[in-house]
C-alpha cells in the first residue's frame, strides 16, 4: 500500500515505468520474431512455409539465409495446400531445394491419405524427403482409434508414399504426439522435432531437423513462418 501511494503521488514514475515494460516487450517480441541459431553453428537453415502466407519472394528468402523450403502440401485424406504446385515451381526457380509435408490424420485410412499425398506431390528424385506432421490424437476419432491401430496404418502409409517419393520419410512428431505414443523414439526414419529456443530432446534420439523458431519473421514472406535448421 505505500509503494502503491509513493507511485500516486509521483505520476511521471508510471509513465517511466511503462515505457521501460514497453521497451522490455518490444524487445522480447523482435528477438522471438528474428531468432536463429549461427549459421557456423548451423549451415544449412530453412523455411517451412504452411501455405497461409499470402506472398513469398523466394529470391529474397534465400538471400536471407534459407538454404531449402519444406512445404505443406497435403493434410488428411482430402485436404491440400492450393499454393503448393506455385510454391515448388517458385522455390526451384530460386535454386532452393523443396520438400513435401503431409498433415497425418490419425483419424482416416492409411490408403486414403497416400492417395491425397501422391497426387498433389509429384514422383521426383530431385526433392527432399518427404515429412509428416505427426499432432492428432485417435482418442479423439469416431470410433476410437487406439495406439496399436494408429501405428499400424501410420506405417502402413509410410511404406505408400516411400514407394512414391523414393525416399524414406521425415516423422515430425510433436511434443504432445511423442509423449501419447512414443513412436518417434521406437522408428528407425530420421526425425524433426520443433522447439523454440531449446534443442528439443523428447523423442529420445537424435534429430535430423529442428524448427527453431515457429514465429520467425522476415521481408521475403508475408507473416511468420517456422525457420528450420538441419543437423550439422
Amino acid at each position: 500500500m505505500a509503494r502503491t501511494r509513493f507511485l500516486r503521488h509521483r505520476p511521471g514514475l508510471w509513465l517511466v515505468i511503462v515505457a521501460i515494460v514497453a521497451a522490455i516487450g518490444v524487445t522480447l517480441w523482435w528477438k522471438m520474431a528474428h531468432w536463429h541459431p549461427a549459421l557456423d553453428e548451423y549451415p544449412a537453415q530453412g523455411v517451412w512455409l504452411t501455405g497461409g502466407e499470402d506472398s513469398v519472394d523466394m529470391p529474397d528468402l534465400r538471400q536471407a539465409g534459407a538454404g531449402f523450403v519444406y512445404v505443406t502440401a497435403s493434410m488428411g485424406a482430402v485436404g491440400s495446400n492450393p499454393q503448393f504446385a506455385d510454391t515448388l515451381d517458385a522455390a526451384r526457380a530460386a535454386g532452393l531445394p523443396v520438400g513435401a509435408v503431409h498433415i497425418y490424420d490419425p483419424c482416416r485410412r492409411a490408403d486414403e491419405q497416400s492417395g491425397n499425398f501422391v497426387t498433389i506431390v509429384p514422383r521426383d528424385r530431385a526433392m527432399l524427403a518427404p515429412a509428416i506432421l505427426l499432432d492428432g490424437s485417435g482418442e479423439a476419432c469416431h470410433p476410437r482409434v487406439r495406439p496399436a491401430e494408429l501405428e499400424s496404418e501410420l506405417v502402413t502409409f509410410l511404406n505408400q508414399i516411400e514407394m512414391h517419393t523414393g525416399e524414406r520419410a521425415i516423422l515430425a512428431p510433436t511434443k504432445r504426439f511423442e509423449g501419447r505414443y512414443h513412436f518417434g523414439a521406437r522408428a528407425t526414419r530420421k526425425l524433426w522435432l520443433m522447439q523454440d529456443w531449446l534443442e528439443p530432446d523428447y523423442a529420445g534420439r537424435p534429430w535430423e531437423l529442428w524448427t527453431v523458431n515457429d514465429a520467425y519473421r522476415l521481408p521475403a514472406v508475408s507473416g511468420p513462418v517456422y525457420w528450420v535448421v538441419a543437423r550439422p
